[in-house]
């Protein structure tokens, strides 16, 4: 029998404000254990909790983003069970009212483009921290967490794979970044995923019995986990058994999932409205403010790469991945304008390939380097093109200035806890001038040049006159050796090319 993947994620994106969602005491990462929980996280006698603007601003902002419905009235409700790391004995989140219903993500797997719905997203409180690891025959409890602002996106059970399952979840952290509401660190549990997954025949409309697998804080793992998960219920039915609806957690290092306890269902929690918070009313001109400083969303400007620039879908793709690439990439383009000019698609596609390529490439050498930590400020990069276009050097020289001037941005950066960028605008000017850098144009040396190689390299030039096409590549390599890269390699091809046809 073929068999149907179902999964749908639920997704909590912590939300970036400085305070928690009821209180207001601190969100920072990485505080003593305990020291960041005040009387209301720890549910103190006689408490009340106070709504964080901040949070409900960053749902309207998702909401927008994801052409949703944002509810005018939206209500609080207390999600209620025990766990010794729930000092309150329930959980203050959003039921049958949430901040935000419908909305949808496109994904792209290989060639095939996919909407993927979403159910709703919701606020709601973070619970605290159990600590095994540190406690022999214990468990300690850090509340530090206990009141983090999160929204919970619910997906609709639309992807069909493993692979459908992780473009959707970095879709989504992309755009948390992107938007501002959340900064996406996985390792810090600031973006985390529970994956519903269930099995059926394949061309059944009937939904299988799901296994939620709880807190997948990689993308690697949540397409592990999946796929154990899928073998796992495939195998069980086939071998005649049923699937039992639990809460499953995933073992990187055995690499399976393995049961935690049996799922609730709704009715479990006995939700029920916090009479503590009065109903959440969103306002027209909130949402119009909101909507008004809303970036440029992530697809739009990945239409208008296209669009409007002539970039290619995966270049597109690429310069969108985050947001601060693509802002640096467009600092790039105008850097390289001179005074007066427009760029072409021809241009725009220079200074992509150098963002994409080289600059790319130059971050991925560096072990944790933050996104928009880039070694050579943007007006450097664009200097660099400008005069490659211009002619004063050439591609090669250009590529050796950049990497001279991010290894001075990495180094006056160690120790620091900052990233300097190496290099200024006129400093390049200046040192193409002082070390005599610029690009060797004039024909008439160039010819000289190019018959003092064909003269010392009789026998490759025999080897391209009987058919041998590497023997030309290797020539322009000498002539380029003789200028020491500094010749227009055009110029060289083309004078190469009139000589050997002589």
């Amino acid at each position: 029998m073929k068999w149907e993947v179902v999964i749908g994620l639920e997704t909590h994106a912590q939300l970036s404000t400085a305070s928690k969602i009821f209180s207001g005491a601190s969100t920072a990462f990485g505080a003593e254990p305990n020291t960041q929980a005040c009387a209301v996280d720890l549910a103190l006698p006689g408490v009340l909790p106070v709504l964080n603007k901040g949070a409900v601003e960053r749902a309207i902002r998702f909401g927008l983003a994801v052409d949703a419905n944002i509810n005018r009235r939206s209500v609080f409700a207390r999600k209620n069970y025990f766990y010794p790391d729930l000092p309150k004995g329930y959980q203050i989140s959003q039921y049958e009212l949430p901040v935000v219903e419908g909305g949808s993500i496109k994904i792209h797997v290989g060639e095939m483009e996919k909407t993927v719905r979403l159910t709703r997203a919701h606020l709601e409180e973070d619970a605290g921290k159990s600590l095994h690891e540190d406690f022999q025959g214990s468990t300690g409890i850090d509340l530090n967490r206990a009141g983090t602002p999160l929204l919970e996106i619910v997906s609709e059970p639309d992807m069909r794979s493993a692979a459908e399952a992780v473009a959707y979840a970095k879709k989504l952290h992309a755009l948390v970044r992107w938007i501002d509401i959340c900064d996406g660190n996985m390792q810090e549990g600031s973006f985390r995923c529970d994956a519903n997954v269930s099995v059926r025949p394949e061309g059944s409309d009937k939904l299988g019995t799901r296994c939620e697998i709880k807190n997948l804080n990689s993308f690697r793992f949540l397409e592990q986990a999946i796929n154990f998960e899928v073998r796992r219920q495939i195998e069980i039915i086939e071998d005649g058994g049923k699937i039992v609806q639990e809460t499953r957690l995933y073992d990187p290092d055995k690499g399976e999932t393995r049961s935690m306890r049996s799922k609730e269902d709704a009715h479990d929690y006995r939700y029920f409205p916090d009479p503590d918070l009065l109903p959440l009313e969103v306002t027209e001109p909130l949402i119009s403010e909101t909507k008004e400083n809303l970036p440029e969303l992530p697809d739009q400007r990945q239409q208008r790469y296209v669009s409007e620039l002539g970039l290619s879908h995966n270049e597109a793709t690429a310069l969108t991945a985050n947001r601060d690439i693509g802002d640096y990439f467009e600092s790039v383009a105008l850097s390289s304008l001179k005074s007066g000019e427009s760029l072409g698609n021809a241009d725009f596609k220079l200074c992509a390939n150098w963002v994409i390529n080289d600059i790319a490439a130059k971050m991925n050498e560096e072990e944790n380097l933050p996104s928009w930590a880039f070694r050579v400020s943007s007006d450097t990069v664009g200097r660099i093109i400008l005069r490659i276009r211009e002619g004063a050097i050439n591609a090669r020289t250009g590529k050796n200035l950049l990497a001279r001037f991010w290894e001075e941005g990495r180094r006056n950066s160690e120790g620091r806890g900052n990233y300097i960028h190496g290099g200024a605008p006129d400093e390049t000017d200046e040192i193409i001038r002082e070390e005599g850098l610029g690009q060797v144009s004039d024909a008439g040396a160039i010819e000289k040049i190019v018959d003092e190689v064909l003269a010392a390299n009789a026998q490759q030039v025999a080897d391209y006159q009987a058919g041998k096409e590497k023997a030309f590549n290797s020539l322009v390599g000498q002539a380029m050796k003789a200028t020491k890269g500094k010749a227009n390699p055009q110029q060289v091809n083309e004078i190469l090319k009139r000589k050997l046809a002589q």
